[in-house]
């Protein structure tokens, strides 16, 4: 079953920059923003990352935790975090559970090939972990100021 809407946090596990495991239902107790991006240091991927450390100071004042995810490895993860010194935490999900469970692991297509792929994606869980609010097919342009304004409706 994919999370809808209304739904409780999942209880899964991500791995951290240091390889140590991430419960998701650890961030339970304050709200929480939890997006996908398909790769590390790609135009739309760095321009979402920017803007989410751009605006942590705002999140951070509401009592907000940011995470980013892609399937990329920690070392992968330092490098891109160190190249445009980033204060968002990124995680990994290599093999593809959590994307899974949230219905961001989809079927995509470009030239006429279908693959698997990350559809760029952000949710938003209360302080309760329940989830308010899911943005699927995001375009970055203006999408971490949404996000925002939803954590101060909260």
């Amino acid at each position: 079953m994919i999370i809808q809407e209304g739904n409780k946090l999942p209880d899964l596990v991500l791995t951290g920059l240091d390889g140590h495991p991430i419960k998701l239902t650890s961030f339970v107790g304050k709200p929480f923003v939890l997006y996908f991006y398909p790769k590390d240091d790609t135009s739309g991927c760095t321009r979402e990352a920017q803007d989410f450390t751009e605006h942590k100071p705002a999140f951070d004042a509401l009592g907000a935790v940011l995470l980013g995810v892609s399937k990329d490895p920690p070392s992968k993860h330092r490098k891109f975090i160190d190249k445009y010194a980033l204060s968002v935490p990124l995680a990994t999900d290599e093999d593809s559970s959590v994307m899974e469970a949230l219905g961001v692991w989809v079927e995509k297509s470009m030239y006429g090939k279908s693959y698997m792929g990350i559809d760029r994606s952000t949710f938003l869980f209360d302080a309760n972990g329940i989830l308010i609010k899911a943005w699927r097919r995001v375009r970055v342009p203006g999408h971490v100021a949404e996000v925002l304004e939803a954590v101060r409706a909260l």
